[in-house]
């Protein structure tokens, strides 16, 4: 158990290519979704769980997610610019290293939302990581309830919370939400430039020290035109407070 962190990573340097040509102009992270863009519903929800400072990588049209975030007073913006070269997902978080600090770090997609009915996932995230024996634990959601997402999966859990690989199994239990929490020290040894996260999941799995949580929630996969339609429903229909949201304990 730790505290949640106070600095979290926000990946926001894709291209945004399902999306078009909505994305043509507009970099994924700004389209709108129930009258906000996906990036002010990520970073709501860091600050709702006490996280007070974003790191936000841009590329694709970054200028307009700058100026977008000049205007936000209630948490600390600094950018890791990656215009001149795309980093992906690991190279991305490699190269911002130096603005994150030495301490576990949050590190969250720009184009997913999830809703909490079992427990805030981001405090859920630090009540659960043990720093002695994890370098990553990532919030999974299962595969029959992953909304948006039509893929096989991507992990299995063991009976001590570490993560399996699909493998050449047809179907994995869970899906990777894209929020997770981070150990600087998983990027020992990184290669330079561009690289996925993968490849560090792979070492970490290997040394049973990647670790999976199950959110207690909706997710939706917001990188389709399918998925953005399907969200948006979600969040505007009659439903949208989602189950058990005037009972007590719900921090959606």
């Amino acid at each position: 158990m730790i505290p949640v962190p106070d600095t979290a990573m926000v990946l926001a340097a894709g291209l945004g290519t399902r999306l078009r040509p909505l994305t043509d102009r507009t970099p994924k992270p700004l389209i709108t979704v129930a009258g906000r863009s996906l990036l002010d519903h990520c970073i709501d929800r860091l600050v709702e769980a006490g996280v007070r400072r974003a790191v936000v990588n841009i590329h694709w049209l970054g200028s307009q997610i700058r100026e977008h975030l000049a205007a936000r007073r209630d948490i600390a913006v600094t950018i890791s610019d990656e215009s001149g070269e795309l980093l992906e997902t690991g190279g991305g978080i490699a190269r911002a290293l130096p603005l994150l600090g030495d301490a576990p770090f949050l590190a969250v997609n720009a184009d997913v939302i999830w809703r909490d009915y079992g427990g805030d996932a981001l405090r859920r995230l630090a009540a659960t990581f043990d720093p002695a024996a994890m370098d990553g634990l990532l919030l999974l959601q299962p595969r029959e309830t992953a909304t948006g997402h039509g893929g096989p999966g991507d992990f299995d859990l063991d009976p001590g919370g570490r993560l399996v690989r699909r493998g050449a199994k047809p179907a994995a239990g869970y899906v990777y939400t894209g929020v997770q929490l981070l150990q600087p020290g998983l990027f020992a040894d990184a290669p330079a430039g561009a690289f996925s996260l993968n490849l560090l999941y792979d070492r970490a799995i290997a040394a049973g020290r990647l670790h999976g949580l199950v959110h207690q929630g909706d997710w939706m996969d917001v990188g389709t035109h399918d998925g953005l339609a399907i969200a948006e429903a979600m969040l505007t229909g009659p439903d949208s407070a989602g189950p058990g949201s005037a009972g007590p304990g719900n921090d959606a």
